[in-house]
């Protein structure tokens, strides 16, 4: 029989590495293969271009900063939502984990597996009408990997984090190769655009550095993890800023910064410039890899919260439980690949995905916004602490906060509906706080 566990329950057997390579496999997923696009179309220059994304990866750098410190106190499975819930008490904590396992997480994963099924049929030659069932059943192997204990999952996570790294390499060798003696010409002014808005290319970058979280929620199975997860967090990300330049060079150099603009697959064309058909299918291997990777991180880290959320009364007992010996939350894994592959099969994921991405950026916020109270409480903590502080949870609050701006000028009607849904979390709530109570 399994057993009930929280964090506690967990076997912690992720070194620095492991830590790292999720990091990097929760980050890079599909957007550095298409968002350059858009961020070209809002910049003046190959140079404000390669600005934006470094100054994308430093503000990430500051949350994930905070994270680490957040991590470090609290080495425990469930991330954000534990942070939020010793912080700002278990209603808040829950409004924002129902949101994100309900909607945002499976519907994500059942975007990025549609992305994965449609590449895996570029590349191996099968119809993309199979797209759909090539993603689900992505997500059903993800979830029986898992499920047989996080050391495997970190290996498969490894092995996706590396072949993920390749590929950038690859695509950025690739743009340079052809045409590095025009990358000068790239970088320069472009004056084809006419209004460009700096503001809106850096959303996209943002969201591009999105998912270095992932690795708290799982922090309860990290070897050391006062040491393991600011180094994993730091090197994690640097090691994505450096990738994700690169590439935006290869770009450049290949398409030039109008090309890069008014393209729709900037990674297909590069590649295909390069080596012809071959090129397309060696670029679609590759992001098919890459969307597997984010989606093995980001399941894994989703079943822990949703263990943990459950464990504690707030939702069906039974996907608390931790499988006795392997020590994993095969229920909650079960349940949230269900609830994806159900999405991915229907197509009925946008609207989930285009509702709750500001309260996901506020979540982000929230616990973020954590730190203070456990500065305030722990005051003999001896760990990793965030330098400068208060500066960088301030910034990055900040940043939240005008992203989340941003989003509502841009969509009110979605914004808005993203407040309903987190909303609709009330009565669910109240329901198993009396059930859990009786």
């Amino acid at each position: 029989m399994d057993e009930i566990g929280g964090g506690g329950g967990y076997l912690r057997r992720m070194g620095v590495f492991s830590s790292t390579m999720l990091v990097v496999g929760g980050v890079i997923g599909a957007g550095i293969f298409l968002n350059p696009a858009v961020v070209a179309a809002h910049t003046h220059s190959g140079a404000e271009l390669l600005l934006a994304w470094v100054l994308g990866g430093i503000l990430t750098l500051l949350g994930a900063l905070c994270f680490a410190e957040l991590g470090a106190r609290r080495p425990e499975a469930g991330g954000s939502y534990l942070y939020i819930l010793e912080a700002f008490g278990p209603l808040l904590a829950f409004l924002f984990g129902w949101t994100m396992l309900v909607a945002d997480l499976p519907g994500s994963l059942a975007a990025v597996s549609l992305i994965l099924g449609r590449y895996m049929a570029v590349a191996v030659g099968l119809p993309v009408g199979l797209a759909p069932i090539l993603g689900s059943s992505a997500l059903l192997l993800v979830a029986l990997v898992h499920a047989r204990g996080i050391q495997n999952g970190a290996m498969l996570q490894n092995a996706m984090s590396i072949l993920k790294l390749a590929t950038v390499a690859v695509l950025a060798g690739a743009g340079l190769w052809l045409a590095a003696p025009r990358l000068p010409l790239a970088l320069a002014a472009d004056p084809k655009v006419a209004h460009p808005n700096f503001a809106l290319a850096l959303l996209p970058v943002l969201f591009a550095y999105g998912g270095f979280a992932y690795l708290n929620a799982l922090a309860g199975e990290v070897r050391r993890p006062r040491r393991t997860l600011p180094l994993a967090l730091v090197m994690g990300l640097l090691l994505v800023m450096l990738a994700y330049v690169l590439v935006n060079l290869g770009y450049l150099a290949a398409l030039g910064h109008d090309g890069l603009a008014h393209s729709q697959a900037p990674a297909a064309a590069v590649m295909g410039l390069a080596l012809g058909a071959v090129g397309g299918r060696i670029i679609a291997a590759g992001i098919a890899l890459s969307t597997f990777g984010y989606c093995a991180v980001a399941l894994g880290g989703a079943a822990r919260v949703l263990q943990t959320i459950a464990a504690q009364g707030l939702f069906f007992r039974s996907l608390g439980m931790l499988h006795p010996a392997r020590r994993t939350p095969q229920r909650a894994l079960a349940a949230l690949a269900g609830w994806s592959i159900v999405l991915a099969l229907t197509g009925s994921f946008s609207w989930l995905l285009n509702y709750t991405t500001v309260v996901d950026w506020l979540g982000y916020a929230a616990a973020i916004a954590a730190l203070f109270a456990y500065r305030r409480r722990q005051r003999d903590y001896e760990g990793f602490r965030t330098p400068l502080y208060p500066l960088e949870p301030l910034l990055f609050i900040a940043l939240v906060l005008a992203v989340v701006a941003v989003t509502v000028g841009y969509s009110p009607f979605n914004a808005g509906m993203g407040i309903v849904v987190m909303l609709l979390g009330l009565p669910v709530y109240a329901y198993w706080k009396r059930r859990s109570a009786a």
